[in-house]
Parts: C-alpha cells; structure tokens; sequence
C-alpha cells in the first residue's frame, strides 16, 4: 500500500515537470530527421502463413531448447518457400527473419488474451518449477544456487576486512566507500551462445545494481557487522528474470555466510499482455506472473519487485506500451506480492535463518576500544609495535582515524585472533600490584635491571629481588635481552614499580614470600613485613 503510495504521489507530482519539458520542446524546436520507411513484402506475409500451424506446434512445448530447434527449423523452411516463390533476386533473408518473429509475436499474444494458455503451459498465475540449495561450495564463505524454471543463478559470498572497501571517485560529493557489493555475470553459455567475455556491459551493470539495491537494506549496520561484503551471481542458464534469480540466490548466500540480516528478500517478475485500439489506449490485459523471456521479448511489461514478507526492498519497470494506468500497476503488485510469499517459503525451507556462526574459513572479526592517548603506543616508533603483533599473529588491525581509540582486527584463525587482542590489551593495560608478567631486561644497572613488562611500560628488579640467594652481581642471573618471569610487588606514589622475580619462584615451590615495605613517609606509610603466600 505505501508503495503505491508512493507511485501516486509520484505521478501526480510529475506532472509540472513534464508540461515543463513540452513546453521546452515547443520552444526550441529542432527539425527531427527523416528516413527512408522500408515497407515489407507483403506476398511474403502471405507464403509464410501456411507453416502458421507448424509453427505454433514448435512454439508450445515446455523446453526453451526445443523450441529455439524447432522454430530455426521452420525458418530455414520459410527462407526456401520465399526463394521459391519470389525468386533469389528479391527475396531477403532479413525480411524472411522479421516476418516469422512477426508471427510468433502474434501467436504467443493471441494464445494468452483469447485463451489464457502460455506456451510452457502454465497458468497465468503459476511460477515455474522452483529449487535452491546453500553451502554447496565448501571453500567460500557463503553460497547458494537458486534456480526457477530454466532460469539459474550461482551466487557466492565473501566477507573481507574494512580494507577491502570499494573507494569511489566522489567527484560531485557523497561518500567515497561502499562495504556491499553485488556483481552479476552473464556469460554467452547461459543462453546456449558462444562468445567473448570481456568488461561489464549494460546488462550486467543494470542487473547487478537492481539486485544490489534489493539486498542493501536489510544488512546489518557496520558497526554491528564490521566486514566488507562481495556477492557475485554467476548466471548458468537464463530464461527470463535471471537478476530476481539474483536476489534470492544473493539472500541465501548470505545467510549461508552467517551474515545476520534483518529479513529475508526474495524477488520475482510481473508481466503484461495487452490490446489496444486506434489511439493506443487499453482495451484488454492479461498480467502474468513469473516471465519467460519470449514473453519479455513478445510481451509488453516486465515489473520486477524485491522485497521481505513486510515490504518493498527494489524494483525496475520495463514497459512497451505508452504508460501504465496505476489500477493495473495495483494489480500487479499485489499479484507480485503473493507471488514472492511462495518463492519466500521455498528459500526459507532450505535456510530458515542466518548461520549462528560464520564459516571456518571466513575471517574473524573484533572490535576493541582502547584509551585514545594510547593509540601511539600501539603503532610503536615507525609502527614497529603494530608491525611486529601483526607478524607474530597473521591478524590485520585496522585503527579507527578519528582518535576514537576504536580498533578492528581482522584474522581467519581464532587462536591468532585472541593472541592479537592479548597483545592490543597488552599495550593498553596498566602493570598492576599482584600481577605476574612475562618481561624482557631492558637495561642493567648495579641495584637492578630494568624490565618491559608489557609494551611501553618498565618497572625495576632489585637485586635483592632478582633470586631467592643472594647474589653479587644481576649479570649472575640475567643480561640485557633474557625474558623473566616477574611479579608486580608495589606501585609508589610517584608511579615507580617495584617488580621481583624472587617472588614467582617462591610461589612456584609453594613458599611464603617476604617482601620489605619502603621507610616511614610523611604520608603515613609505616615501615614493616608483609607475607604472601600461594595457597
């Protein structure tokens, strides 16, 4: 309803802008060229309409295959006939092609109007045979097959980091990135041709954006579902509506990567046949429901609309006829509506819903907010802190460049993944009273060593505090380099740590470790012993 709603509105606001373009055209008036008006034979009207009958057998029969055979064959009859009978001089292949095209346009509108039956046999409100399977591709992160008819669509999915983004020119404004893309390919075997593959054409760009368009609402935000996301329909056989085929192979591809949308989409295409009178107005329609593309070609609409059980994602209207009076768009759309509910349960049949989890080979994702102010020790000097967590775990981390300290870490193995965020946490943490850490020596000095407990952050060893025997010498139990095991044992006021290994080797024999509190202060702290012990 508020899609024609919409319509309405839209046509009735229109009006102005039209009147304004007539009134331009009157204005500046250009003197249209004139050509020559080639006139068909019509004796070759007449010889070709002996094989009508002959021809309308080869056209009803359900195979598309069959019926391209068929009607090649009685063309090849029509071209002789003409040759016979109005002489290699003036007979024209090409006359011969339109005459028959003529007549098939004629058969296949006439059988509809005048008798209801199409020539694959269906009723006027029947969709072809319908099939989809998900997850047939093991290596991909999603995919689907949908097929309806002789119409079938391989569709993928994959899932990529914020880096692989489509960066757009923007030239006149508007955003410079786009994270879902849908590309569609229609090679020359899905409609039994041999040809070359090359760049996009119009059909490929056209389609691949009607379906992107019908699948872009119903994704989950970014900042919920922070990945990238490729669709790709590869079209194996196409007879009418392969870019409908598109969305839904596209929908389930989706939800067979574990993308976790808002609504299933499915979509399907209305069709129109009508009779008019001298002044082209409509005096009789048939509207059909799922297409085949003879009825495309011969017919006089094609109405594809996209969308969930609860409403209208994307469509496209492709008409032949003048316009399209808005009781017969109502009717179409709601037979449209009922007609995408049956695909809607078949796909749902398969795949109920989303994937819980993402596949085992699609790239795992984490979204951490650290202290901005922390950001720098993060990168490290020239990035070497980033640079060396991001060769220790295989991860990507993209940093956020607003100085919001929000951080993404792209990885395909979980186990690298949580080793990645160790790290990051790592470089934000605190060193705090009580904690054990893995450090390296950093510098030596005659009461201590210095050590990195985590990035960016030093505390010292006492000597006192580096074995539990005394020792002459910290070079007698470490140099510069060695990695220790150490245990934060005091925090004073001015920030200073007081670490100690001695303390990690009593806990390892299970021993009460004895640890000397500073000198009385003027702040209060008195001087005394302190047990810890690891029960």
């Amino acid at each position: 309803e508020k899609f024609l709603e919409a319509l309405e509105f839209a046509q009735e606001k229109i009006q102005p802008i039209i009147s304004a373009q007539k009134e331009l055209v009157k204005k500046y008036t250009k003197e249209k060229k004139q050509f020559e008006l080639k006139i068909l034979n019509e004796n070759a009207f007449k010889i070709c309409e002996k094989l009508n009958d002959e021809l309308a057998t080869a056209l009803f029969q359900n195979s598309k295959t069959l019926r391209e055979k068929h009607v090649d064959e009685i063309k090849e009859k029509a071209k002789a006939m003409l040759v016979a009978e109005l002489g290699g001089e003036t007979f024209n292949e090409i006359e011969a092609n339109i005459v028959l095209e003529k007549m098939q346009k004629n058969l296949y509108r006439k059988s509809i109007l005048d008798q209801g039956r199409r020539v694959d046999g269906r009723q006027l409100d029947e969709i072809r045979p319908l099939f989809c399977q998900t997850g047939l591709l093991p290596c991909v992160h999603g995919s689907a097959i949908f097929q309806r008819g002789e119409t079938q669509a391989l569709v993928t999915t994959a899932l990529g980091s914020s880096r692989d983004v489509q960066e757009l020119d923007a030239i006149t404004g508007g955003v410079e990135s786009k994270s879902f893309i849908l590309h569609y390919n229609f090679p020359p075997f899905s409609v039994g041709e041999t040809g070359r593959t090359g760049g996009a054409g119009r059909r490929e760009i056209g389609h691949g954006a009607l379906a992107e368009r019908s699948l872009a609402p119903v994704l989950p935000p970014e900042s919920e579902f922070p990945y990238s996301i490729r669709v790709v329909s590869d079209i194996l056989e196409s007879n009418g509506s392969s870019s409908m085929a598109s969305v839904c192979g596209g929908c389930l591809a989706l939800m067979d990567a574990g993308v976790q949308i808002t609504a299933p989409v499915s979509g399907i295409s209305t069709g129109l046949i009508t009779e008019l009178d001298k002044e082209g107005n409509i005096t009789k329609y048939v509207i059909l429901t799922d297409i085949i593309g003879d009825e495309d070609h011969f017919g006089d609409m094609d109405f594809k609309i996209s969308g969930t059980a609860n409403g209208v994602t994307g469509f496209q209207l492709d008409l032949k006829i003048k316009g399209l009076p808005l009781s017969i768009a109502r009717e179409a759309i709601f037979r449209n509506k009922s007609d995408r509910a049956k695909v809607l349960e078949v796909m749902l049949s398969v795949q109920p819903k989303p994937r819980e989890d993402l596949r085992e080979n699609a790239p795992r994702v984490k979204s951490l907010k650290i202290d901005p102010d922390k950001i720098g020790a993060l990168i490290g000097p020239g990035g070497k802190n980033i640079k060396k967590i991001t060769e220790l775990t295989g991860a990507q981390i993209d940093i956020n460049e607003d100085n919001s300290g929000n951080i993404l870490i792209f990885s395909n193995n979980k186990e690298m993944l949580d080793k990645a965020i160790a790290q990051i946490m790592l470089v934000s943490a605190e060193i705090e009273v009580g904690k054990t850490y893995r450090s390296i020596v950093k510098s030596m000095k005659e009461f201590g060593v210095f050590v990195e407990c985590i990035p960016g952050k030093e505390g010292l060893v006492h000597i006192s505090e580096l074995d539990d025997n005394r020792i002459e010498r910290v070079e007698d139990v470490c140099n510069i380099g060695d990695e220790i095991i150490v245990k934060c044992v005091g925090i004073d006021d001015n920030g200073k740590v007081r670490l100690s290994r001695k303390a990690v080797l009593c806990e390892a024999r299970n021993e009460t470790y004895e640890v000397r509190l500073p000198p009385k202060k003027s702040n209060g702290i008195n001087r005394g012993r302190g047990k810890f012990a690891r029960k």
